[in-house]
């Protein structure tokens, strides 16, 4: 059995097909790691929620910002944008089971006999891992309670942008969405920044990428993210991202994590032939 990591899919099912097709994916034995944003922009959000319900067991994913915003929709909180493109999920005959099956999927997943984590987006520095799972437990259990809709309407908005305990309920899990489905750069505060998308090196001097900071009790535990395509595939002792850009027309990618072998990447395949 071979465990892989796959970074944003985006909608592109037809490239995630090709890189399951790439990797030879034993779908009797093997196992994916999907760093969340599975819908929106691409061409086939459909198809690839279809997919991944089929494959059932198979699949651990981690819920994306686009993501959060199709349960939005889906719950009439937050209306669509003109470049969004999950309307065919909202109108299926099956939505209702695809937005069940997705508003069951977690934050961050832990696996402790590996000692990784999947995350869509990363954690704030001032956040343990063990810290990270009790903040997304909190969002986790409102997404699949009987006032899931109604919890949503608190979603959206860029404050608080820092963390502290005192925060009250709304604020505390709308800080947690963020950080885990939104954060790139932060300051030495542990302050999330929004506003700077590009690679690391374009952020003004009193930023930093949030896995540069020291977190409580160190780096032991691997993190596997996604969400930022313009730093792409990136592999480092304690972190590695897999956003490498499908959507925008450059690469969808997998990396064996366990047991660990070279990442494996096709080229988008949307609009081709």
């Amino acid at each position: 059995m071979t465990t892989y990591a796959i970074g944003d899919i985006q909608g592109c099912a037809k490239s995630f097909d090709k890189l399951l097709e790439a990797i030879s994916f034993d779908h009797g034995r093997d196992h994916l790691w999907l760093v969340g944003d599975l819908v929106n922009r691409g061409p086939d959000s459909l198809g690839v929620l279809r997919r991944l319900v089929e494959m059932g067991e198979r699949v651990t994913t981690v819920l994306g910002n686009h993501d959060l915003h199709l349960l939005a929709a889906a719950a009439g909180v937050h209306q669509p944008a003109a470049e969004d493109t999950f309307q065919p999920v909202l109108e299926a005959p099956d939505a209702g089971q695809l937005i069940d099956w997705l508003r069951q999927q977690p934050l961050l997943h832990y696996d402790h006999t590996r000692d990784q984590a999947l995350v869509h987006a990363g954690l704030p520095p001032n956040w343990s891992v063990k810290e990270a799972l009790v903040h997304a437990g909190e969002v986790e259990r409102l997404l699949i309670g009987p006032t899931w809709k109604q919890s949503l309407r608190t979603m959206y908005g860029d404050e608080p942008d820092t963390w502290a305990h005192s925060l009250e309920q709304d604020a505390r899990r709308r800080y947690s969405i963020n950080a885990l489905t939104r954060i790139r750069f932060c300051d030495v505060q542990g302050r999330l920044d929004f506003s700077n998308k590009g690679p690391p090196g374009s952020q003004p001097p009193t930023l930093k990428p949030w896995y540069e900071f020291p977190r409580p009790g160190g780096y032991p535990t691997h993190i596997v993210f996604g969400h930022w395509a313009s730093l792409g595939l990136l592999r480092r002792s304690g972190y590695t991202c897999l956003d490498s850009g499908c959507v925008w027309g450059r690469q969808l990618t997998a990396l064996p994590l366990d047991p660990l072998g070279e990442p494996v990447s096709i080229p988008c395949a949307e609009g081709m032939d």
